[in-house]
């Protein structure tokens, strides 16, 4: 796109001249500003709502971390997976999935509710996220089922009294372009009544042969003030992204990882696509009762639709190394969720120790469709050095003829929960919590009106969670505790022929660690180690005979995951701010039958489970010229496939130059800079590794108001 690279090179020229002086400010004040924006108020959050209730992460026995708005300015973020490296002991898996301490991870939650508008292959956006929060280890107390890895948790922009005004024009490499703009403010003079409203929308031609990537965000909030210290906020996103030559594969490797082909392979068509559309509501109630009470209650209800017909690789034609056989795939994938929760927080002094008391309920129903057909017969395969792209674009018409297969999945949870948090004294806290859950699901699957099986399973678990925080002095916070997970077992191993029906899953965590916020908030660095059991995984059980042809299915399956993480950010002077993080994980199968594996794992290891991941960012001002330069990186180190091949270690750098100029600014952001090829993530050898981009260049013009 010429305009583009006329307006690269004008932006550069900019960047080049001398900076509009800014607003004169005595140099006590600009000095403080900087050293308190860049850690303390910029990239730090005092509360994190993770558990639930507002709360200061110094005082949660757990390690989280908090991703803010501001940092995805700085790095230039779009979705979820441009923060991964801001995370210690989160490693990208495949889509919006990740490796959480070990374990793969697949669910997400927003502003503490169930209800991901991001269904299947598609992965969450960033426009409308006001901060992005982590609890690591196992989450059963506040967000029942779920992996013993943690959770992430998408908290919303929401409608504020400033009024504001920002837009964005944004180009870069692949033919990118996009416009985006935010508006916020009081609808009456004394601002009873806010709202918030936000367009975005962005195209690119990525570097895999065939795709064109469109994506489009509307966001709407209107706040209520209800009473004194109560607000009423309301909400509605809509998302359409439209995605061609998708659903993405990975690139085939060898057993020692090496691509066998360009990184710009694809086994997709242009004809072929990947479109989601869905749309979210929620309402949000929140309150002070007196000084010493909250209470909030929220719904959240979401739809979505993800249509996709693509070419799935299958694998080497062992006649000819140079041909991947294909078979095209036709699916629709319609899901709905309604969600409702519930808390309240109180303060009790009892025998002159104080108690933060907290209670909450949630329920949700969610039921989830899965249309498919599957053309395996006269699908052209097509070579890896040399595809010829066209033959395979009358498959959707073949595969028209066939009948769809539907799987109807029904799931419904309904928890409670109450914790205690007793300040024994100023320095010492202990934590202690229950909650008990209730699941219900069923999953039936038909053909032309016929069913073909039909499987349910409903149970109920009760998760614990157990801590101590001692403060030796009050920017330092020691913890240790104790915490449960438990994930059901998909409802179609709940077979009786199988053996079913079989208890959850289960994981408990063992965690102790430090926080610190030195030097006036200035240093903040966290250390965290942990040990994790999961038990109770099903596997094939060789020693019992099989059922109506229905393998036999036992729960005799442990995994342990050891390691340890750190985080560190801090003001290294008052213009320069460093982020780094590291994390140890080794996770292993400590129990199984002999020749019976584990989904996910590969002899006693799991896939895409690295061993050591390091990421970083740099940020160093010059107010002289109005101009930060920043650096980053990331390190990733060996890992396996789903298949056993090798992934091999990776690192990578970025770098950013950002401009002030009065109210506007502009970023200059260059990833990969030295145009490393490397997989991301392994997945199995008939589908290849997940490449990582090349080095691209982006551009934005960001106008504030």
């Amino acid at each position: 796109m010429s305009s583009f690279r006329i307006a690269l090179i004008a932006s550069g020229a900019i960047v080049a001249t001398p900076a509009f002086a800014e607003e004169p400010q005595a140099a006590s004040a600009a000095e403080e500003i900087i050293v308190t924006g860049r850690a303390q108020r910029l990239y730090r959050v005092e509360q994190t709502t993770v558990g639930k209730a507002a709360e200061d992460p110094m005082n949660i026995p757990q390690a989280v971390q908090v991703i803010n708005s501001e940092l995805f300015a700085d790095q230039g973020a779009r979705d979820a997976t441009d923060i991964y490296r801001n995370i210690s002991g989160v490693s990208f898996f495949s889509y919006a999935g990740v490796t959480f301490r070990g374990f793969r991870q697949d669910q997400s939650f927003y502003d503490g509710q169930r209800g991901n508008p991001f269904i299947g292959f598609s992965v969450p956006q960033l426009f409308n996220v006001d901060r992005v929060e982590v609890l690591k280890g196992p989450a059963g107390l506040f967000f029942g089922p779920g992996s013993p890895g943690g959770i992430i948790n998408y908290v919303s922009k929401t409608p504020k009294e400033e009024t504001a005004l920002r837009a964005v024009i944004t180009g870069g490499t692949y033919d990118r372009v996009g416009l985006s703009a935010e508006a916020t403010g009081r609808v009456d003079k004394d601002g009873v009544l806010t709202y918030r409203l936000g367009g975005f929308y962005e195209s690119m031609d990525p570097y895999r042969r065939n795709t064109q990537n469109k994506t489009r965000i509307g966001d709407a909030g209107l706040s209520i003030r209800t009473n004194e210290g109560g607000k009423l906020t309301l909400q509605a996103t809509l998302y359409d992204s439209a995605f061609q030559g998708n659903r993405l594969r990975g690139v085939l490797v060898d057993n020692a990882g090496n691509f066998l082909t360009t990184i710009r392979w694809n086994a997709n068509e242009k004809t072929d696509f990947l479109n989601l559309r869905s749309e979210a509501y929620q309402a949000r109630y929140a309150t002070t009762i007196g000084e010493r009470v909250t209470f909030d209650a929220g719904m959240r209800y979401f739809k979505a639709t993800e249509t996709q017909q693509y070419h799935e690789p299958r694998g080497l034609d062992p006649s000819n190394p140079d041909l991947v056989r294909r078979e095209f795939r036709d699916q629709i994938r319609p899901v709905h969720g309604l969600s409702f929760m519930a808390n309240l927080t109180a303060r009790v002094d009892i025998l002159g120790m104080e108690h933060k008391f907290q209670a909450g309920a949630d329920w949700y129903d969610e039921k989830s469709l899965l249309h498919s057909r599957i053309l395996r017969a006269g699908v052209t395969s097509l070579s890896l050095s040399n595809p010829v792209y066209g033959r395979g674009e009358g498959d959707a018409a073949r595969a028209a003829l066939l009948p769809f297969t539907t799987t109807d999945t029904r799931t419904k949870r309904k928890g409670a929960y109450l914790q205690d948090q007793i300040s024994l004294t100023d320095a010492l806290l202990l934590v202690g919590g229950v909650r008990y859950d209730k699941f219900d699901d069923g999953v039936t699957s038909s053909r032309n009106g016929a069913v073909l099986s039909r499987s349910s399973y409903a149970d109920s678990d009760v998760t614990l969670r157990g801590g101590a925080i001692f403060k030796p002095r009050h920017d330092v916070s020691l913890y240790a505790s104790w915490s449960q997970s438990f994930e059901p077992q998909s409802a179609a191993s709940q077979n009786i022929d199988a053996g079913g029906p079989f208890a959850p899953v289960t994981g408990n965590q063992l965690e102790g660690g430090a926080k610190t916020q030195l030097f006036d908030g200035r240093l903040q660095a966290n250390a965290a180690v942990y040990r994790i059991v999961r038990r109770n995984i099903l596997q094939v059980d060789p020693s019992l005979q099989p059922v109506n042809g229905v393998d036999r299915l036992t729960p005799i399956g442990q995994v342990t995951s050891k390691g340890f993480e750190l985080d560190l950010t801090t003001d290294v002077t008052p213009n320069w701010v460093l982020l780094v993080n590291y994390g140890y994980n080794d996770t292993r199968i400590t129990g199984t039958a002999p020749g019976q594996a584990i989904t996910n794992a590969v002899g006693d290891r799991f896939a895409n489970a690295p061993k050591h991941k390091v990421g970083f960012w740099t940020r160093y001002q010059v107010p002289a010229i109005g101009t930060a330069f920043a650096v980053g990186g990331e390190h990733v180190s060996r890992r396996i496939s789903l298949s056993g091949q090798t992934v091999k270690p990776y690192t990578t750098f970025d770098a950013s130059i950002t401009k002030g100029l009065g109210l506007v600014e502009l970023l200059l952001r260059v990833d990969n800079i030295f145009d490393t090829v490397y997989a991301a993530s392994g997945f199995s050898a008939q589908s290849g590794h997940f490449p990582g981009s090349p080095r691209t260049f982006l551009a934005e013009l960001r106008l504030r108001f």
